[in-house]
């Protein structure tokens, strides 16, 4: 009887652990898990913190019994994996709640050890709390409970945020600190900062630029400014979790994490690793990418019990498709972000959009902003970002299935999406931004957000008096593009022979000046995005 041996549950491990069941009913299948709960939410955690999802147990999904029971597989929590013994395929593992150690052999060997909370050398920071596990929400929770008012939240990431907007749900004045100059690295600034103003809104007062240099009892200093914290929460990124494989002459990055080939087998015969502790492929170029995401880990456990019970499968390379949302309000991205483009010297073009996520006659419409990055020579889609409260999710998850069918940004334009008032737009906002990306395509000019501060071009509101008025941008002249035609001497005199830079709220005004000057001999060039993508642009340089 083959023997496999997982090392860590939860996503990859209990994904890779039922599937080798379902694949050969004969194999003898253990799996050693180091805290108390093997098969758990890790995701929904913050939520039950903060009371959105009320029962813990929901939180439980299976136990070392049910997975007995149903999968005939020997789950033992509370065992920690301390070694690998290579030659004799062979590890060392130590029981927590007794103390005592034991070696267990193995055919296969699949480690899932996921990853642990990075802890920087700040004076106090051992009273900051991570949230990881359910121990750590128990944890948590109790430091939470009684006379507490004020809790401090260490890092803008995925957790970060989760954390501090379920705090704020409990009644506690949070404030959020952040050492970059925006929350959610992964989001580019304009994006980001939609988010950002939600959870001010939500009353969560969001520190960036701020770097935490103590923790006292009682208070965090992050730039020379106490913040009161009667509890604090650290949510600063993970590392993985893998110092037992050290001697075991498993091939690692230097970050740690462990490499594998297209069918999660590391460099050492019969074993293999996934999730949170090792490198994926990125879809773009090929190179390592960490990306602790859950649909990866269960995806990637399915493949290796495949692969180890003989089927010639191999994982594909990732996106970094992700979504987080508070306060009714959500970011959503995959792909590469233009701050990563940009960094790799990559050529791309940016196209911003802001359309509802419904049609605006029916009620309850709700503005998005959707940002698209597009290789200029061949069309290829290299990332998309969303924010909106409401249709975010969808179009994501549309353009990255695009992306993964190998269509082009033009190619948007022409899907058939599912259309009814109530749920879209005839134009659906993902073909309306294929129809954008397609009118660059055939010619017309667009200039960034952050390109405008040092543009010398005149600059031409196209927006009625009143927008004009009320949400300027400095140095611009107000023609409303219905009067372009009238004033078309005036416009030729701001040109002085050049080109002029259009602008509205959103962008389709600005659309519709380009044309029309372009008819009357004006070079024009449109303000990706109009206002509302210049406004979030510079508020996210503070």
């Amino acid at each position: 009887m083959a023997r496999t041996i997982i090392v860590g549950g939860v996503a990859g491990g209990m994904s890779t652990a039922t599937r080798l069941r379902r694949n050969d009913e004969a194999r003898d299948i253990t799996v050693f898990e180091r805290s108390g709960y093997v098969s758990f939410a890790n995701c929904g955690l913050p939520y039950h913190l903060g009371g959105v999802i009320e029962s813990r147990d929901a939180l439980l999904l299976q136990t070392p019994h049910s997975l007995g029971e149903r999968f005939n597989i020997d789950v033992r929590v509370r065992h920690e994996v301390l070694a690998i013994d290579t030659t004799a395929q062979t590890v060392l593992v130590r029981d927590l709640a007794t103390g005592t150690d034991s070696t267990e052999s193995y055919d296969d060997l699949v480690l899932a050890p996921g990853a642990q909370p990075f802890t920087p050398p700040i004076p106090g920071i051992e009273r900051a709390a991570g949230l990881r596990t359910v121990e750590d929400l128990d944890h948590i929770k109790e430091l939470v409970s009684g006379d507490v008012k004020t809790a401090v939240v260490i890092g803008g990431g995925f957790i970060g945020v989760e954390v501090a907007e379920n705090l704020q749900h409990r009644g506690l004045a949070v404030t959020l600190i952040e050492a970059a100059p925006q929350i959610m690295a992964p989001f580019d600034p304009e994006i980001a900062i939609l988010l950002q103003r939600r959870l001010q809104d939500g009353g969560i007062d969001v520190r960036t630029n701020a770097m935490v240099t103590a923790i006292s009892e009682t208070t965090v200093t992050a730039n020379d400014e106490n913040f009161p914290a009667d509890v604090v929460i650290a949510a600063i990124g993970v590392r993985p979790d893998a110092a037992f494989i050290s001697d075991a002459g498993i091939t690692t990055a230097k970050s740690g994490h462990i490499l594998v080939d297209e069918h999660g087998r590391t460099n050492v015969p019969n074993i293999y690793a996934l999730g949170d502790a090792v490198m994926k492929r990125d879809f773009l170029d090929g190179s390592d990418n960490p990306l602790p995401l859950a649909q990866n880990a269960n995806r990637h456990g399915r493949v290796i019990a495949d692969v180890i019970t003989g089927r010639s499968v191999t994982t594909k390379p990732v996106y970094g498709t992700s979504i987080i949302g508070a306060f009714g309000f959500a970011i959503a991205g995959t792909g590469w972000n233009e701050k990563r483009l940009k960094a790799a010297g990559r050529e791309y073009r940016a196209i911003h959009t802001h359309p509802v996520n419904h049609a605006g006659y029916y009620p309850g419409a709700k503005q998005m902003t959707i940002k698209l990055l597009v290789d200029p020579a061949t069309d290829q889609i290299l990332g998309a970002q969303a924010a909106g409260e409401q249709g975010v999710d969808k179009r994501i998850d549309v353009i990255l299935t695009a992306m993964a069918g190998g269509l082009t940004a033009s190619d948007l334009a022409d899907l058939e999406l599912a259309y009814a008032p109530q749920f879209g737009m005839a134009k659906d906002p993902v073909a309306l931004i294929g129809m954008v990306n397609d009118n660059i395509v055939a010619g017309e000019r667009t200039i960034q957000w952050h390109e405008l501060t040092s543009s010398t071009m005149p600059l031409i509101d196209v927006r009625t008096p009143g927008e004009f008025e009320s949400e300027p941008i400095p140095g611009a002249v107000n023609i409303p593009v219905d009067d372009l035609r009238s004033r078309i001497e005036e416009v030729r005199a701001l040109a002085n022979g050049g080109p002029v830079v259009v602008h509205c709220r959103v962008g389709l005004r600005g659309h519709i000046a380009v044309r029309t000057l372009a008819g009357l001999g004006v070079e024009a060039i449109n303000l990706d995005g109009g206002y509302l993508t210049w406004e979030a642009g510079i508020a996210s340089q503070g």
